[in-house]
């Protein structure tokens, strides 16, 4: 019987692109006042296109070089800390917020999450969503090495909650790591396909694969039901 619900956040809870828009115009209006540019959704409309069109590891790199801006590691190092520090400007979906009520009554809930600690801390506090989870785990607090696909996080809620594998759940969206590790644990899992989704990876085995496969967070109240 499935009691409790464990979320990723990224691209499950949210459009993560919506995350990168937000940092991005941050970045944007930090440079355009530094550098002198005078306009930054110029700077903005770069790095959203190089974004968009697939460069998601030197974004910041090649938008600078468009534009003519002189940069060294310290100035792209500059950049990179204001995206992971800036407060994101973002509201959690109506659809999210009424599947966490609705599941809030009935099932204990938990987030798990990987990532630059401070950046998903910032992007919890932006939704919103704190007080729908028992229990909350930024994998980063528990050391890089311990971030998905390792069992850590998940045997952390395990312990925290006192509950068993399979009585639980894990929804998420990333095929190449999600759901590795909560398949070894006996949880039953689920991977969201958001339209907007940015990780579409395959897995990398069977037992890399999610039990169940829904295309909107609406059909998982229905779902678990069924299971």
């Amino acid at each position: 019987m499935v009691t409790c619900v464990v979320f990723d956040l990224d691209d499950t809870l949210y459009d993560e692109i919506e995350y990168y828009k937000s940092g991005f115009r941050a970045v944007a209006r930090i440079v355009a006042e530094t550098q002198g540019l005078g306009d930054e959704k110029k700077l903005y409309d770069v790095l959203w296109s190089l974004f968009s069109k697939g460069n998601h590891t030197t974004t910041f790199n090649m938008a600078f070089e468009q534009l003519g801006l002189a940069c060294d590691d310290k100035f792209i190092g500059s950049a990179v800390q204001s995206f992971r520090l800036h407060r994101p400007l973002m509201a959690l979906p109506a659809g999210t917020e009424n599947v966490l009520k609705t599941l809030y009554e009935k099932y204990t809930l938990a987030l798990l999450t990987d990532g630059y600690l401070p950046a998903q801390r910032l992007k919890v506090q932006a939704l919103e969503i704190e007080k729908y989870f028992r229990c909350i785990i930024y994998t980063e607090e528990l050391g890089r090495k311990y971030w998905k696909p390792s069992t850590a996080g998940f045997e952390k809620i395990l312990e925290t909650l006192k509950i068993k594998g399979k009585n639980c759940v894990y929804a998420a969206d990333d095929l190449t790591k999600d759901f590795i590790a909560p398949n070894k644990l006996g949880f039953g899992t689920i991977q969201l396909i958001r339209p907007n989704g940015i990780h579409h990876g395959k897995a990398p085995d069977e037992d890399a694969k999610p039990k169940y496969v829904i295309k909107s967070l609406d059909e998982l109240p229905k779902l678990l039901k069924e299971m």
